[in-house]
């Protein structure tokens, strides 16, 4: 059994306007926080994920959720 692929959210809250794309494309991983910004529920994930993930990440509109690779790129 091969070892999974370890990837890294990297969010940027400053940029966060709130308008929560990324809790309704992952819910299991994004939240709001009282301020009504964006919350990682979670900084790393699996491969089983990647797709979740990065439909999240394009989803906002502030470019605020990067995901980077397990070789450390950022792939979005």
């Amino acid at each position: 059994m091969a070892d999974k692929k370890i990837y890294k959210i990297v969010y940027d809250k400053g940029k966060c306007i709130g308008a929560a794309n990324c809790v309704q494309v992952a819910p299991d991983t994004w939240e709001l926080d009282k301020d009504g910004l964006a919350k990682a529920k979670k900084v790393t994930f699996t491969d089983e994920e990647l797709d979740k993930q990065l439909k999240a990440a394009k989803s906002c509109p502030t470019h605020a959720i990067s995901i980077v690779g397990p070789d450390g790129k950022k792939i979005v």
